[in-house]
Formats: C-alpha cells, sequence, structure tokens
C-alpha cells in the first residue's frame, strides 16, 4: 500500500460520537491550558497585595512564562510533525501539570518564576497541538464550528478561571489555583493516552500501512455497521524534505506572515491588556475583592466572543470576522478609557473583550492552522505561536511603563496599532479557507528547497 487517501476519507465521514470524544479529549486539555495562562492575572493581584510580590517582579513572572511559551511553541511544532501530534499534546500536558505543583509549593517568588518557565514549556505547546490535531479530525463543511467550539471551551477557563479565583484566592490562598490546575492535567494526561493519531499526518510521513489501521477503526467506528460515503478522489501535494525554510518559500511566506502578525496581536490584547486588567484596577485604588469582581464580569466576553465566532466562521467566513473583529475592538478600546462611571467602563470594558475573543476563536482557533500544509502544519503553526509568544515576552515590560507614563490610555494604544495592522494583512493577503478541504489550500507554488513532487492518491478507500 502507498496511499490511503487520508484526507478524503475522513472528510468524507458524517459527525459521531468519535468527532466529541476527540474534541472533548483535546478540549480538557486546552482548556487546563488557557486555565492555568489567566489565572496569572488573579495570582498576582493577590500576591502585590499580600506583599510578597511587586508590579515589577509580576512582569517577570509573565515574562518567563512567555519565554517558556516560545520555547514551548517552537518544540511542539518540531516534535508534532517529526514523532506525531498525540506524542506532543501527552509531553506538553504532563511538563505544565506537573511543573503547576511545584508552583503551589514555592517558597519564594523567585521559585514561583523558575516554575513558572517551565509551566511555560507546556502551555507554549499545548494550543500549537491542539488546534491542529482538531483541523485534521474534522471535515471540512463543518471546521469552522469544531474549530470555534474548541475555542469556546478553551476561552471560557478566562471567566472561570476569574470565578475559581474570587471564591479561592480570598478563601484559601493563591497557590491551590495551581493545585487545581496540576491534578486536572495529569487526570486528562491519563485518559488523552486512547486517543489516536493523525491519519492525514501517518500518510505524510509515509506511514500507510499505520494510517490504514487508523482510518479503518475510525470508519468503523463512525459508521457501526452502515455504509459510508464514498470518499472523493485527491491528489495530494507530497513535500519533498519540508523544513522551516519551506515556509519562507514563494508559496507559503504571506501565510507565513500574516499567521505571525494576527498571533502577535492576539497575544499582545490578552496578555498586555486583558491579563492585566485586576493590576489595573489595584494600582488605581480598588481593593482586590472589587477588582476580581469587575474583572470577572468583563470576563464573561471571552466565552461570548468564542460563541459568536462559532456561530459566525462556517456562515460568513474567516476573513470578514477577523476584519470586523479588529475594527471592533478598535473602536471599544479607544472608548474604555474615557469611561469614568463603574457600570459604563465594566460594560464597554466586555465588549472589547468579547471583540477580541471573536478574533481568538476564528483566528487562532481555525485560520492559522489552515494556512499550513500537513507536513508543516506544527511548523506552521507553532512558527506564529512563537511570534506571538516572543512578542509577549516584550509585553509586560512596555505595558507596566505605558500603564505608569499614560495610563490605560497608552495600553490600549499599543493594542489598537497592533489590531489594525493584523486587519489590514488579512485584508489584502489572507486567504479564505471556509468549507475547503485542508489538502485543497496547498497552495500550487509552495516548494520545499530541494524540490517538491505530486502524489496521486488512489480514490479506491
Amino acid at each position: 500500500m502507498t496511499a490511503v487517501n487520508a484526507g478524503a476519507r475522513l472528510d468524507r465521514l458524517p459527525i459521531a460520537a468519535f468527532h466529541y470524544r476527540v474534541l472533548g479529549l483535546i478540549a480538557a486539555g486546552m482548556f487546563l491550558d488557557a486555565f492555568e495562562i489567566y489565572l496569572q492575572g488573579s495570582v498576582l493581584a493577590s500576591l502585590v497585595t499580600e506583599k510578597w510580590s511587586t508590579p515589577a517582579l509580576n512582569a517577570n513572572f509573565i515574562s518567563v512564562t512567555f519565554g517558556g511559551m516560545v520555547v514551548g511553541a517552537w518544540i511542539a511544532g518540531v516534535l508534532g510533525d517529526r514523532f506525531g501530534r498525540r506524542y506532543s499534546y501527552q509531553v506538553n500536558l504532563l511538563v505544565f501539570g506537573l511543573a503547576s505543583l511545584a508552583g503551589a509549593a514555592a517558597p519564594s517568588m523567585t521559585w514561583l518564576i523558575a516554575a513558572r518557565f517551565v509551566m511555560g514549556l507546556g502551555l507554549g505547546a499545548e494550543i500549537v497541538v491542539g488546534y491542529v490535531a482538531l483541523s485534521e479530525f474534522v471535515p471540512p463543511q463543518s471546521r469552522g464550528r469544531w474549530g470555534t467550539a474548541l475555542a469556546v471551551i478553551t476561552n471560557s477557563a478566562l471567566f472561570i478561571s476569574a470565578l475559581v479565583g474570587r471564591v479561592v484566592i480570598p478563601n484559601w490562598g493563591w497557590r491551590w489555583m495551581f493545585v487545581i490546575v496540576g491534578v486536572g492535567a495529569v487526570i486528562v494526561w491519563y485518559l488523552r493516552k486512547s486517543m489516536p493519531e493523525s491519519p492525514r499526518w501517518l500518510e505524510a510521513k509515509g506511514q500507510v500501512d499505520e494510517a490504514e489501521r487508523v482510518l479503518a477503526a475510525i470508519e468503523q467506528e463512525v459508521g457501526r455497521g452502515r455504509a459510508l460515503p464514498p470518499a472523493a478522489p485527491s491528489a495530494m501535494r507530497l513535500l519533498h524534505r519540508p523544513s522551516l525554510a519551506t515556509l519562507f518559500s514563494p508559496g507559503l511566506i504571506l501565510r507565513t506572515i500574516t499567521g505571525s502578525v494576527l498571533l502577535i496581536a492576539l497575544n499582545t490584547a490578552i496578555y498586555g491588556f486583558i491579563a492585566f486588567l485586576p493590576t489595573f484596577m489595584v494600582k488605581q485604588g480598588m481593593n482586590i475583592v472589587t477588582s476580581l469582581d469587575y474583572t470577572m464580569i468583563m470576563s464573561a466576553g471571552g466565552p461570548v466572543g468564542a460563541l459568536i465566532g462559532m456561530w459566525l466562521g462556517d456562515r460568513v467566513g474567516r476573513k470578514p470576522c477577523i476584519i470586523g473583529g479588529a475594527v471592533l475592538a478598535i473602536v471599544f478600546g479607544a472608548l474604555y478609557p474615557t469611561m469614568t462611571d463603574a457600570a459604563a467602563l465594566t460594560f464597554v470594558g466586555f465588549l472589547l473583550v468579547t471583540s477580541v475573543y471573536v478574533l481568538v476563536a476564528i483566528a487562532w482557533g481555525l485560520y492559522v492552522p489552515e494556512l499550513f500544509p500537513t507536513e508543516l502544519r506544527m511548523r506552521g503553526a507553532g512558527f506564529c505561536n512563537t511570534a506571538g509568544r516572543m512578542m509577549t515576552i516584550l509585553t509586560p515590560q512596555l505595558t507596566v511603563p505605558l500603564f505608569a507614563a499614560f495610563g490605560v490610555v497608552g495600553v490600549i494604544a499599543m493594542v489598537g496599532a497592533l489590531l489594525a495592522l493584523q486587519g489590514l494583512l488579512v485584508a489584502f493577503f489572507g486567504i479564505e479557507t471556509k468549507g475547503r478541504p485542508l489538502e485543497a489550500l496547498v497552495p500550487a507554488a509552495v516548494k520545499a528547497p530541494a524540490s517538491a513532487t505530486e502524489a496521486a492518491v488512489d480514490p479506491a478507500q
């Protein structure tokens, strides 16, 4: 056997319990990943209040988080394309789970910062692997809905971490936030051992017998004795020794730049503004409880925005959602610093967070993984995530002096400029991916440094 037509065979399957199981197992890990990232806002505000830390140390905590995430995102891309999606997501989940338990036992802020770097290695990897893995199992006509459903579950952690922090931190202390994540990650790691490897990746790596075995098991589970629709013929473009340089070849360079700027802008919006909300409010004179209350309400925009993205992704398309979301986020961002009434501030903040998370659901959850061929999908998504995470190493160091000099206006101006840039890039250079098979999105001009070959895939399977 030389080919199994994995993409077409997966794309013609009706949605079944198998797809929900894959979604649940991936989403559980990504929810804990996001919960771990977002808890830092509440935890760091508490540490300042307890005199256990300072704003400068908090900025270092955030920067080393993203330093670890930069390394983790890149390693995940390399491991995921070389050893498989399954191998990569199991390793990173265990890394951030065990490091979280180490952070819970931290005797000093220096220890906690060091543990946070190790957490970051796993956190940066999980978000790369999760969206890519799901995209390779779900048919194109519903890939938008399922990818954004994963984003809904993942980004609900923004609100839930704020809610849990509001209950746990004042009553039991910040350490229990890390315990919750650590124990949950170990449990999910064990449950995810049953997940199959991506047949698309197996075929692209030449492991066609294993790809056939996994495909046959999936088809048997989905079909349950019923006849399945025939698979469409497919011509899969196989790249000869694809490498990092292939991401900058004529067919992919604009996609690589666009995906990178998208994630730079979104990382800055989330970790330069949203993650700092509790600290901003404490420094403006609110007590920790009031700050957490307002932040919790605004954070509800995370799951609401992801739900809106889930509804729009397969109806409107990726490009209009990304451009429209950027425009709305800029508008609400401009209004936010002008609000003097607490209720108005909270409402506009909620709308701003909602707009940002429409972008997160569509761009992060769907668009970036769709831009790259199977052999390079993990490295492409990993490169874009690495670029985004590299910017967020600088973001806390920029946010603190900007806030000190210009208040929230300065921070909002930085975020708004990046959102405008990402919207322009998508408008002029982005492709529309809605409803198209992943194999059909490979540009005809893409070539590895040596050469590219095309292999016709036998449609008889």
